[in-house]
């Protein structure tokens, strides 16, 4: 597996058939770009938090074929020294097989790279609990909860912000 910059030629078609239902969907990217995926909408999203934050996307790809496996964006706050991860996804097919801590653990490596990188967080709401384990398996613990942050349907869920330290990293 490597990482390499999302191109929305070769990996967008892919990417949008991992998220098929509205739940899904709103686990993993909070409603931000309407269901299903539409190329405009979500070029848009990654636009505008580029322009607001300096996100850049990325894809985890097979060493062999190239084609995405998963995807991620990622950007870093000079202030707080802290990298943010977001709208992290896996191809459906290849979960629970250990690939979203392997795309992690390149891309803690990648930002821990950056030496005035002291941490990266990343928000997963609390129903989410394979996400939260993959996570967790990746070094990531909790660091605080909002409660009721964002309600689908008649649930309400919880968002929770995980972080990693330079100093919990441990580079695999």
């Amino acid at each position: 597996m490597t990482i390499r910059p999302y191109d929305p030629d070769r990996d967008f078609d892919r990417i949008r058939t991992w998220v098929t239902d509205r739940r899904t969907h709103a686990m993993w990217c909070a409603d931000r770009t309407p269901f299903p995926l539409e190329r405009g909408s979500f070029h848009a999203l990654l636009r505008e938090i580029a322009e607001a934050h300096g996100d850049r996307a990325f894809v985890a790809a097979d060493d062999t074929s190239g084609d995405a496996e998963g995807f991620f964006c990622y950007s870093r706050n000079a202030d707080t020294k802290e990298g943010m991860l977001k709208f992290v996804l896996v191809d459906p097919e290849k979960r629970g097989h250990g690939l979203g801590r392997k795309m992690l653990c390149l891309a803690l490596r990648d930002a821990f790279a950056e030496p005035d990188t002291d941490a990266v967080q990343l928000m997963v709401f609390s129903v989410n609990v394979p996400a939260r384990r993959c996570y967790a398996h990746a070094g990531f613990r909790l660091r605080s909860t909002a409660e009721h942050a964002f309600r689908f349907g008649e649930e309400d869920w919880d968002r929770c912000n995980m972080v990693i330290r330079r100093e919990e990293y441990l580079p695999d």
